[in-house]
């Protein structure tokens, strides 16, 4: 080697050791503390006046000379794989511009722990602040940040999962893995995560679907299994017992199906929950075709069902078919529990919400009545103010719960008001649809 490759070299290693002593004494708290303690040293001997002036200079202009010949720049510093430039520790902007284009979120973290590099995905999670930060300050979840030491002490790759609770729940699987930077020397951690809420809550709702079912089915699966035993014993030559025995059965088989055909229903809206509806639907004439099919239960149980709206309704944002089924289990829920009354209102008007322009819909019996306390579990799923009486009226415990997530699904709110003695009343107001 020559004594220019020599002194070439010796400058490279000075330069790269100026550049990490600038990015760890201005990337941390190092410097405020330090500056502090001096002067607060200078003060108490009484040098402050003569000297501190001098030393100040000195200081900040070695600090600032240092930065500006190493970074280029006077803003905060982004080493390695944060710079977005031909000079990456990714091997050039071309790899960082690829690994920008990666729809989950990827960092990377060097041994002191602190992020350099987040894509365009990661930075909708922690800012695009986040390169010089600790890792522990950026994603701030202890399961993750241990997964993340792990790696940094031992080299080995981890996946953990972990929770995100505000502002709406989200659970993500995170990939933690040791890799190699540009330079020979450096060596970095990737953390890949991917959003798995939608999975889990397909596993959520596959497990609730088992337990549910199971449980609801067991009653009239029981019933039927008895009744065919006794069909088969003693009742097979007794007409009359024969035929209401049937009767029994084919009621109980029809629970089944409508239980069944309501869990699918949850399923699929559930599944579909966050995916806005986009067209415009008028609520005047859903309401108008759910009560003609209605008429003849109505008929049956000597109930009045009438319908008021007036003569101009603006039409509502949504899907026709899920609002059909809103209208027709609220009004299925009156005629079951509130038949007592005689007589059923359905009415629709204009209205507002927070001061945009929506349309109520108001579906009122006149029956029992419901506890107060009741009330904020009538849309849970398989609650029920009274089991045995709503299963003995073909109740399933699944109308509310399926009109809260259509509903919500709306963008729309559902209110419940009743009282003992006196009726209640179902309400759900609806966003309008766009003016054309």
């Amino acid at each position: 080697m020559t004594a220019a490759d020599e002194s070439e070299t010796r400058r490279a290693r000075l330069k790269a050791l100026l550049k990490d002593f600038a990015a760890r004494w201005t990337g941390t708290r190092t410097f405020v503390v330090s500056s502090a303690v001096v002067f607060l040293f200078l003060a108490y001997t009484g040098l402050l006046h003569t000297i501190v002036a001098f030393l100040c200079f000195l200081l900040l202009a070695g600090i600032s000379a240092t930065r500006l010949m190493v970074v280029g720049e006077t803003t905060p510093i982004r080493i390695g794989l944060a710079r977005r430039d031909e000079s990456s520790a990714l091997g050039g902007g071309a790899a960082v511009a690829l690994l920008d284009r990666i729809p989950d979120p990827l960092m990377v973290v060097d041994l002191s722990g602190r992020v350099v590099y987040a894509n365009g995905a990661a930075e909708v999670l922690v800012g695009k602040s986040a390169p010089g930060r600790h890792v522990a300050t950026v994603l701030r979840n202890a399961p993750l940040i241990e997964a993340v030491n792990g790696v940094i002490a031992q080299g080995s790759a981890r996946v953990v999962e972990y929770a995100v609770p505000v502002p709406v729940q989200r659970n993500y699987s995170a990939f933690v893995a040791p890799v190699e930077g540009g330079a020979p020397s450096a060596k970095y951690v990737l953390v890949l995560l991917r959003d798995v809420t939608e999975a889990r809550r397909v596993e959520a709702m596959r497990a609730d679907f088992v337990a549910f079912a199971s449980h609801e089915l067991k009653t009239p699966l029981a019933s039927l299994s008895g009744f065919i035993d006794t069909l088969r014993g003693h009742a097979k030559d007794d007409p009359e017992a024969r035929d209401k025995f049937l009767s029994i059965m084919a009621d109980q088989a029809t629970r089944m199906r409508r239980l069944i055909d309501h869990l699918l229903s949850l399923s699929r809206i559930e599944l579909r929950e966050h995916v806005r509806p986009s067209d415009a639907v008028d609520l005047f004439g859903v309401v108008n075709d759910v009560t003609d099919g209605l008429a003849p239960i109505a008929e049956q149980y000597d109930v009045e069902i009438g319908v008021t709206a007036p003569a101009s309704l603006p039409k509502v944002l949504g899907d026709r078919d899920e609002l059909a089924q809103v209208v027709q289990n609220l009004a299925d829920n009156a005629l079951r529990y509130g038949r007592s009354g005689k007589r059923i209102e359905i009415s629709l008007s204009p209205d507002e919400k927070g001061g945009k322009p929506v349309v109520r819909l108001t579906v009122r019996d006149h029956g029992p009545g419901i506890a107060r306390e009741h009330i904020p579990r009538l849309t849970e799923r398989f609650y029920r103010v009274d089991a045995a009486a709503s299963r003995a009226r073909g109740g399933t415990g699944l109308g509310l719960a399926i009109v809260k997530h259509i509903v919500n699904r709306h963008q729309g709110t559902l209110a419940i008001e009743s009282e003992l003695g006196q009726g209640s009343s179902f309400s759900v107001l609806l966003p309008l649809a766009p003016q054309k």
